[in-house]
């Protein structure tokens, strides 16, 4: 079992976790995951290591609930047990020297292109980072990113906060402004098609981390499969990492739209189990005050 450390919420539903595990700690490079489970029958959830503490024996992931067992996991706290965390795992980051490289962090996906951000800075790279979401409030790690990074920008999809717009159109301006040798983008998958399409005329490199699409985290249940350069490949192992202008997103995109449906079956059945399990207390209290 693995303690957390330190349990915080970043914003409303978006949590950070630091947890001991020193040998993952150690061994972890920027890009990979780990596999989490709150419990032992709990679904095996993927997480990208946002950042580690070899010194202190530590890993920090960063969990936003949208599902049953995302949201069943932002519900521990500090000093709480996961039942076990595995890793690392995933094929790590591409970090070479390029010149000036852009990470782009969609949502949570700023969790995500941190660690990558700060070893392309180690790496000597001028690094620039933008930061979006849909408004002030979902914004996450800006005040690490500022520390790490050359140039940090925020976009707000509702002018809240930062630059008014998308995350692409704060990219293009870059682009009009300076060159730009690599992009790694990281969020929604129409964010990263659009990304993609973005710096396809200029041919600048530029790589999408499809971790979201990831469901067992081993390659073997399939739920990840994806089209690279007209080839079948399965993120969690071949991955999380690929060639943006070689990713077929529409095809990705009606994939990931599969597991909708069984989602919301899951957090409608959650929803039914707590209600009941409230009219069961509601009634022994009742009966207790009675008696």
């Amino acid at each position: 079992m693995n303690k957390i450390v330190k349990a915080e919420f970043l914003s409303a539903d978006i949590k950070r976790f630091i947890i001991s595990a020193p040998k993952i700690a150690v061994k972890r490079k920027a890009g990979q995951f780990v596999i989490v489970r709150s419990n032992s029958h709990g679904e095996r959830i993927p997480l990208t290591i946002a950042d580690s503490d070899p010194s202190e024996g530590t890993i920090t992931l960063i969990v936003q609930g949208i599902g049953k067992s995302t949201k069943e996991i932002n519900s521990f706290e500090t000093n709480d047990y996961f039942h076990d965390v595995v890793g690392p795992l995933g094929q790590a980051s591409e970090i070479e020297y390029f010149g000036t490289a852009v990470s782009i962090g969609g949502g949570v996906g700023a969790a995500i292109a941190y660690p990558t951000a700060v070893a392309l800075k180690e790496k000597g790279n001028h690094t620039i980072s933008i930061i979006g979401a849909r408004t002030k409030e979902l914004i996450i790690l800006e005040k690490e990113m500022r520390a790490k990074v050359d140039e940090v920008y925020v976009t707000t999809d509702d002018g809240s906060y930062g630059f008014h717009g998308f995350v692409t159109q704060q990219l293009a301006k870059l682009i009009s402004e300076q060159k730009i040798d690599y992009v790694l983008a990281i969020g929604p998958i129409p964010m990263m098609k659009a990304v993609a399409a973005t710096t396809r005329p200029r041919n600048i490199k530029t790589i999408v981390s499809l971790n979201p699409v990831m469901v067992d985290g081993t390659g073997m249940c399939g739920g990840c499969r994806a089209t690279v350069d007209n080839k079948t490949v399965f993120v969690c192992v071949d991955g999380p990492e690929f060639d943006a202008h070689k990713v077929d997103f529409d095809l990705l995109m009606k994939r990931n739209r599969t597991y909708l449906t069984f989602e919301k079956q899951s957090l409608e059945k959650q929803h039914i189990c707590n209600n009941d399990k409230a009219f069961e207390l509601a009634l022994q209290a009742e009966s207790v005050t009675k008696n």
